[in-house]
């Protein structure tokens, strides 16, 4: 009888033990699973209360002036310094000599981590959104080398090529994954001068 007593105690104790041990591990596992796999490159974040902590100055890399080709044409991106808690970006594309759409970008300090904001204005600067509306991208993952914005994905090759992925929603539902590759201009030349 005694040793069923002993057997049942260090049972308890290995039970409550483990039950410890589980309960300490859940929030860590709480905090991995906040983001889910949007494309091959992008990632999506699950809890928005989860977004890591980061700052303005962890994206001063993606500074300068970029080009590049996409979407049938060639693509211009300019990022700003750091200032004032936020990073101002354009963008625009260029097809036949002609600018086909703009945006206009703000990387700002929000909720103790970062969020990627954008607005899209077509050659004439009508507006895509409405007037007080524009595209959120909260920051789900943040490395070295690498942003991660849910669904747009920056990651630095060198000190002059940077990648970008973007997951674009397409009207039957399906979610398609759009390459950029930006190489900084060291020159006052443009790739679309002759």
């Amino acid at each position: 009888m005694n040793r069923e007593k002993k057997n049942t105690q260090k049972n308890g104790s290995v039970l409550i033990s483990s039950l410890l041990l589980l309960l300490a591990v859940l929030p860590c596992a709480h905090r991995a699973f906040t983001q889910s796999q949007n494309t091959p490159h992008t990632l999506g974040l699950d809890r928005p209360e989860n977004m890591p902590a980061a700052t303005i100055n962890d994206m001063v890399w993606i500074v300068g002036h970029f080009q590049g080709e996409a979407l049938g044409g060639i693509f211009e991106e300019v990022w700003a310094p750091p200032f004032g808690g936020a990073m101002m970006g354009m963008f625009k594309v260029v097809k036949d000599d002609t600018v086909v759409f703009y945006e206009l970008l703000t990387i700002i300090e929000e909720s103790n981590s970062l969020n990627l904001k954008l607005k899209h204005f077509n050659a004439d600067l009508t507006g895509w959104e409405e007037k007080d509306e524009f595209q959120s991208f909260p920051l789900v993952k943040l490395t070295q080398d690498a942003a991660f914005f849910d669904g747009i994905t920056f990651r630095k090759l060198d000190q002059d090529t940077i990648q970008v992925f973007v997951a674009i929603q397409q009207s039957d539902d399906e979610t398609q994954e759009i390459e950029f590759k930006y190489h900084r201009v060291k020159s006052e030349g443009v790739m679309g001068d002759n």
